[in-house]
């Protein structure tokens, strides 16, 4: 293997390849990670042993800012040993994890703060643990539907052609009566995805926003075009479709900036997708953790993030967090919800939060 290699500048590629590649000794005794092993050594990436991600410290680069961006092009592959799921409302009755962190620098993300200082990507080798356990979630709630929502803390489309671990759920899913998949992407790499057997039971969506969030705020990821591509993909692939609006940013011009998003989604989305399609919609919101983290890690962001424009909302564990005053979160709901319904009237909303 090739230990401590220099670590290649970074590059701006639509898939993600890392700039190092860890592995946990365990990971190796798995079929998935001794695949990846073979491939990072194909790629000429350097590799580097590490017993536990949480020992994982001396990261390459020059002052945090240069550290954070080495880390997001870092990937660790290990062991999923926790495999008590957390509950996923309201996308989901539960995460499925098989993986963590993302590759992709949205400045507004939740990630920034849950990931702390660890903000490197992480894949789970023990795929087959991971099923068995979503197998008994299953059992447990007969002869009730259990959904399993696979993006709750990583984009996986996006880690797909060095995992395969999506297609792996896929195909298990598709046998299960009582079990549904769903994830969500901004990343269009879907085409060893379109001809599994899925049998309706995985609903892909896509996180879409106007072009004024896209491009102020989501580096690193796929265009809006791409995306709409992948979404005509997989709708004519068969699997049920559905797009989330998140975060929905208040801004100058936001009114016309969504009403075009909504006349860009009908152009590109196949008519037969329509009578099952979904949106949920997502308010901008963030703590005062998260907006400390993502001022130092995009010290130029535009995002504006106001504690006195806001509101202040009580959470789960305690935790409270800043959304739109009432009256602006009206005006977003009712606006979005008559463009979707004004262009397509069989959609359905699962929510706004």
């Amino acid at each position: 293997m090739a230990l401590d290699t220099p670590v290649k500048p970074m590059t701006d590629i639509k898939v993600f390849i890392p700039e190092l590649v860890y592995f946990e000794p365990d990971a190796l005794e798995y079929p998935m990670g001794a695949r990846i092993l073979k491939w990072a050594e194909q790629q000429g990436l350097p590799i580097r042993m590490t017993t536990s991600h949480n020992r994982i410290t001396n990261l390459p680069g020059e002052g945090e800012l240069e550290k954070y961006r080495i880390a997001k092009r870092t990937l660790v592959v290990g062991i999923r040993k926790t495999l008590e799921f957390d509950q996923s409302k309201p996308s989901a009755e539960y995460a499925i994890p098989i993986s963590t962190g993302c590759m992709a620098h949205c400045h507004y993300c939740y990630l920034q703060t849950t990931l702390g200082a660890k903000p490197y990507v992480r894949v789970y080798v023990n795929i087959d643990d991971i099923i068995d356990r979503a197998r008994k979630y299953i059992a447990e709630r007969e002869p009730e539907i259990t959904r399993f929502e696979a993006a709750c803390t990583s984009d996986p489309v996006g880690l797909e052609h060095i995992t395969g671990s999506l297609a792996h759920l896929i195909e298990f899913m598709a046998d299960q009566e009582h079990g549904r998949l769903r994830f969500v992407t901004k990343f269009n790499n879907v085409d060893s995805l379109l001809g599994l057997r899925h049998n309706g039971h995985t609903r892909i969506r896509f996180s879409v926003n106007a072009d004024y969030v896209i491009r102020n705020f989501e580096p690193g990821t796929s265009s809006f075009a791409d995306r709409i591509a992948a979404a005509g993909k997989v709708a004519r692939a068969g699997y049920p479709l559905g797009f989330i609006v998140a975060p929905i940013i208040w801004h100058e011009g936001w009114e016309e900036g969504y009403a075009e998003l909504m006349r860009k989604l009908k152009a590109e989305v196949p008519p037969e997708a329509e009578p099952d399609l979904t949106f949920e919609l997502i308010q901008h919101r963030f703590t005062k953790t998260a907006k400390r983290v993502i001022e130092s890690r995009y010290p130029k962001t535009k995002l504006e993030m106001d504690e006195a424009k806001r509101k202040y909302k009580w959470g789960r564990y305690g935790q409270g967090k800043y959304v739109y005053p009432n009256e602006q979160a009206n005006a977003l709901r009712e606006h979005l919800t008559e463009l979707i319904f004004e262009n397509f009237p069989k959609a359905s909303i699962d929510y706004f939060t």
